[in-house]
């Protein structure tokens, strides 16, 4: 069974509870996101602790943490780095810009133009930056963060259809219940204070039970019928009168692999059709477009999800 898994989620879980109050299938997708080696966009109104999730994150994970306020006048060497001439040595030495480090929180993405958000693209899916064609790779883990408000318009880009394929997910944040922000008050009211999460105390999850939980996860059965249940998904998302794009191959994988360690959270060595439906919504929503008409009617990427998954037969 997958004890390795179930521990690991678990130890980092208790930890960003000494910070963040509710939000526990919020964790649970980031640390999911994390384990498959992913990344995700955190979309949700100003002021519910986005950044300080993922500040708190990366230090529970021992990792380093980097963020990039993203702004209309940002350009790419600002995230990537760039080379400067070095006078005394005669020649050009290269300045690792903020991606290089573990976790990257990448604030408000939208807000800055195309250009700069393709900056990404190859940081994103090879894990590496290639300036005046010289490579240099990222260490390993290397994680996107990146927070986007969903009311905001103004001054805002939308992201490339390419950059959205590769995150792992959009995992969608809302307010929190009303005992959980009662109990934010009362941490607040008793002196904690969230811009001093360095001063606090996190008890260090091994970063070897990453490389344990890689190899528990490849004995995790996938059987033929959920495969052809996670395909027949992906190809009603192609041909549903309601979207302009459905979702790619690479949307497959990830719904397969994110089903995967859903059920080793459960303590599960096999997937069960419920793991799929669990992981849909963040895995899909953001890489599918909706039809004009179907807007102006106020249908949302969930909606459609959601009715797909009604719509298929699920397997035994």
């Amino acid at each position: 069974m997958a004890e390795i898994i179930q521990k690991y989620r678990d130890a980092i879980r208790t930890e960003i509870k000494k910070v963040i109050v509710g939000q526990d299938e919020v964790i649970d997708m980031i640390i999911l996101a994390y384990l498959a080696e992913g990344h995700v966009i955190l979309e949700g109104v100003p002021g519910i602790a986005k950044t300080i999730l993922a500040r708190t994150f990366a230090r529970v994970i021992g990792g380093s943490f980097n963020r990039i306020q993203f702004t209309p006048d940002l350009m790419p060497s600002d995230i990537t780095g760039t080379n400067i001439f070095d006078i005394g040595k005669s020649k050009f030495i290269f300045m690792k810009g903020p991606v290089f480090t573990n976790i990257l929180l990448a604030d408000e993405i939208n807000r800055t133009s195309p250009k700069t958000q393709a900056a990404l693209l190859e940081t994103m899916q090879e894990k590496q930056v290639t300036v005046d064609g010289e490579r240099y790779p990222l260490l390993p883990p290397f994680m996107v963060m990146a927070t986007q408000n969903p009311i905001e318009f103004e001054g805002t880009y939308p992201l490339p259809e390419a950059q959205l394929d590769r995150f792992l997910m959009k995992i969608v944040i809302d307010y929190p219940r009303r005992d959980s922000e009662m109990e934010v008050l009362k941490k607040f009211r008793d002196g904690f204070d969230s811009n001093t999460i360095e001063e606090i105390t996190f008890k260090p999850v091994k970063t070897s039970f990453h490389k344990d939980c890689r190899k528990e996860f490849s004995a995790i059965r996938v059987d033929e019928n959920i495969i052809e249940y996670i395909q027949n998904v992906i190809e009603a998302t192609r041909s549903h009168r309601s979207l302009i794009l459905g979702v790619s191959t690479r949307a497959a994988i990830h719904l397969m692999n994110t089903a995967r360690f859903t059920a080793a959270f459960d303590g599960r060595d096999y997937v069960i059709p419920d793991d799929v439906k669990r992981v849909a919504l963040p895995v899909l929503r953001h890489r599918i477009l909706l039809q004009a008409d179907a807007e102006i009617e106020g249908m949302k990427p969930d909606t459609i999800i959601e009715e797909i998954l009604d719509s298929e037969k699920v397997p035994r």
